[in-house]
């Protein structure tokens, strides 16, 4: 049987994109409730009904879901009663005068307040006015209540249909629908019937059939529509008007394919008996060109709202290991109708299958009000040697990004001078960017800025204030350009109320003093790494598996021109090698841990001097220092080449990183890991990436693959997470 529901998931998860807002005004349905519990990755969810009585039933009704995944999509929603807004409700009633003005209908306010404030028309009007993008429901509401109010408001065309998607298991006969797959459409939508209503609902049902069901899986989309009787529309479409109709249907399609090629593979046939359109008989029609279908129709639209009611609730009966789900033509994908008898596996996969639609075909791109969930706009800095990477965020979605290129002459004047000097000089450049982009610091809700060179410090988002402006201009932890971070975010908002932080600098120290103990007093191991990657990798590694950080054990493997490998235990981030000084794997700049006694002797060997070694560490090591470069691209291309010593260094990297994974398994005390996360840009490598599989197999946890640093998006959800309230940005310097 087609896993339509894996589909679905894969094409969604293709690439990153912000979430819908859905509404669900049925929240206290322990379907829908459920539903909603795997659809976090997918969607904002807003319940329209008290968040108290909202956890009391999940707390009731969802034990068996895990309290991990009911925590998680709880922590993702927004919770909304009519009565909690009265300015929704006034603005929603005044529309709905209007509304009824122009279409004949009038009502006054009061009564206009009334139905508003029912959740369904609520959930509908928050839809209709742009504060949300979908709104679920029909599980417990009578079509007049919802299903009849959506298509009223929500229709973008003059025609609308309802397609009920089925994927039937093996069990069912494989020579009747190709795959087992078949839609019914409903034309009982609509109130009207002509031949061109029809047509509409044919290819629409067909256009719904081919966005869902991939090319590979069904070739061709084939649609039957069934005639009713000769007595004429009142009870359904006659043979003459379906033959009337199948006579639009190539113009129609046309425009379908116009707009997209991948519709030229809907084949649509008009009058056929509905005992042929769903029996083997069907095998034998041919396509309007002649050529025969080579099995029977896959697409069958109904002449009546009670057949296609009747199909539905057949098979759905019949079959009830069926994958099944309702979907929406001509409402923009804006709309889920329920059926009274769905489950929350039904419901899941009409609002995945809507999303996915809304994705692929409707060119959204975000909520066009953020009513109920603020898009709260973040400056972000991050300095480099020299540039400094600008973006601006507007929750979750990069609108602006620039790496502000510093070219060599304007950073004349501060050479052999404290990094801290560059921040005025930077800080222009970031104004002149905001300035391009139309923006002022007032249009900013924070500025979050890369950590520097602090005092050890836990994880977290942390406010820039005094102390913090002090420990850096000292610079006494060391000269390096992510000081420059707080201190361009602290002048940026001088004298605003708008607050600076920093995320998750290296200095990030959670370990235990054991993990501290060299076998030399006066060398204590010192916690520096990619802790802003590492954290947010594993962070969304949770949020993908709809929990949290503080609820994973994972193995993160940053793997750049430096490579730290660190264990991220329930929330802390408890060890990890000093990347900074070249402890760990060797890697394309950096030398690794290296043979102590044989280290002792060259530095006192008069070969190097102490910058010169220095140099060899971090910067002129590892890959560098053993192939002449640093990119991998080519190491891998002389190792494809047959380079022997290519071959042999890159195996030898590999196999260090591999080690250095597997050596993190007693940070665990016992417990069992989740996964092993690599990210970096040596991730980007299929050839690396299957190679570490193989070695780390043992361990038994799956390996995901996160390419990239993605710091940016890291510094933004750390100020995100402050300003939505999730978490309390922290004060520097943490109490002893």
């Amino acid at each position: 049987m087609f896993d339509i529901e894996a589909s679905l998931d894969s094409r969604l998860l293709a690439e990153p994109r912000n979430r819908p807002t859905v509404m669900f005004p049925e929240a206290l349905d322990p379907r829908t409730l459920e539903a909603a519990c795997f659809l976090g990755r997918f969607i904002r969810p807003v319940f329209l009904a008290p968040e108290a009585e909202v956890r009391a039933l999940a707390a009731q009704r969802l034990g068996h879901l895990g309290a991990d995944r009911v925590a998680y999509t709880l922590s993702e929603s927004a919770f909304v009663t009519p009565e909690s807004r009265p300015d929704l409700v006034e603005a929603f009633a005044a529309a709905c005068v209007a509304f009824g003005e122009t279409h004949g209908r009038p009502l006054g306010l009061a009564e206009a307040r009334a139905l508003v404030s029912e959740p369904g028309r609520f959930g509908i009007w928050a839809v209709k006015l742009g504060h949300a993008d979908m709104v679920v429901g029909g599980a417990i509401h009578e079509p007049k209540a919802f299903f009849r109010p959506m298509v009223d408001l929500l229709a973008q065309r003059s025609v609308a249909c309802e397609a009920g998607i089925f994927v039937l298991p093996d069990s069912h006969p494989d020579d009747v629908y190709p795959h087992n797959i078949v839609v019914f459409g409903d034309v009982g939508v609509n109130a009207s019937m002509s031949p061109r209503t029809l047509a509409e609902v044919a290819v629409g049902t067909c256009a719904v059939a081919r966005d869902l069901i991939p090319e590979e899986v069904l070739p061709e989309i084939r649609c039957a529509m069934v005639s009713y009787s000769n007595r004429g529309s009142d009870e359904g479409p006659s043979p003459q008007l379906v033959r009337q109709a199948a006579e639009l249907v190539p113009g129609i399609l046309a425009e379908r394919v116009a707009h997209s090629p991948r519709y030229a593979s809907i084949h649509i046939r008009g009058e056929i008996k509905v005992s042929v359109a769903l029996s083997r008989r069907s095998a034998d029609l041919y396509h309007a060109d002649g050529l025969p279908w080579e099995g029977g129709p896959n697409v069958i639209v109904c002449p009546n709202l009670d057949m296609g009611n009747l199909l539905y609730h057949l098979y759905a009966t019949r079959f009830p290991e069926a994958k099944k789900f309702p979907v929406m033509f001509g409402l923009w994908f804006q709309g889920v109708d329920l059926p009274m008898d769905c489950t929350p596996e039904d419901i899941r996969l009409a609002v995945k299958a809507s999303v996915m639609r809304l994705h692929a075909y409707g060119e959204w791109k975000r909520t066009p009000k953020d009513t109920f969930f603020r898009r709260h706009r973040v400056l972000v800095l991050n300095p480099g040697s020299t540039s400094t990477k600008t973006s601006v965020f507007e929750g979750d979605e990069e609108r602006f990004t620039e790496e502000i290129q510093h070219p060599a002459e304007a950073m004349k004047p501060f050479e052999g001078k404290p990094i801290t000097g560059q921040f005025g000089f930077r800080k222009e450049a970031v104004m002149r960017f905001l300035a391009d982009k139309g923006l002022g610091l007032g249009d900013l809700d924070a500025v979050a800025g890369r950590g520097g060179l602090l005092r050890p410090i836990p994880h977290g988002t942390w406010k820039v204030g005094p102390a913090m402006l002090e420990d850096l201009k000292a610079g006494q932890r060391g000269e390096h350009a992510s000081n420059l971070g707080a201190l361009i975010a602290a002048e940026l908002v001088a004298g605003t109320a708008t607050p600076a932080y920093i995320v998750d600098p290296v200095v990030v120290d959670e370990a235990d003093p054991k993990v501290k103990i060299s076998g030399l007093k006066e060398l204590p191991r010192r916690v520096i790494s990619h802790a802003l990657n590492q954290i947010a990798t594993a962070r969304r590694y949770a949020e993908e598996h709809e929990t949290f950080y503080e609820r994973i054990n994972v193995i993160v493997a940053h793997m750049g021109g430096g490579i730290t490998v660190g264990a991220h235990r329930r929330g802390r981030y408890i060890d990890v090698n000093n990347g900074l000084d070249g402890e760990g794997p060797f890697s394309p700049q950096r030398t690794g841990t290296l043979p102590a006694g044989q280290l002792i002797e060259l530095c006192f060997s008069g070969k190097y001097t102490k910058a010169e070694l220095k140099l060899l560490n971090k910067g002129r090591g590892g890959i560098m220092d053993l192939l002449g470069t640093t990119d991998m691209r080519e190491v891998e291309r002389r190792v494809a080449a047959g380079d022997a010593e290519a071959a042999l260094v890159y195996e030898a990297m590999i196999y260090q990183i591999a080690k250095a994974i597997t050596a993190l398994v007693p940070a665990f005390d016992g417990a069992p890991m989740d996964a092993i996360l690599l990210t970096g840009g040596m991730a980007r490598s299929p050839k690396l990436v299957a190679e570490l599989r193989r070695l780390t197999a043992a361990l038994g946890c799956p390996v995901e693959v996160y390419p990239g640093e993605n710091e940016m998006a890291a510094l933004a959800k750390g100020a995100l997470r402050v300003l939505s309230g999730r978490e309390t940005a922290k004060d520097y310097p943490p109490a002893s």
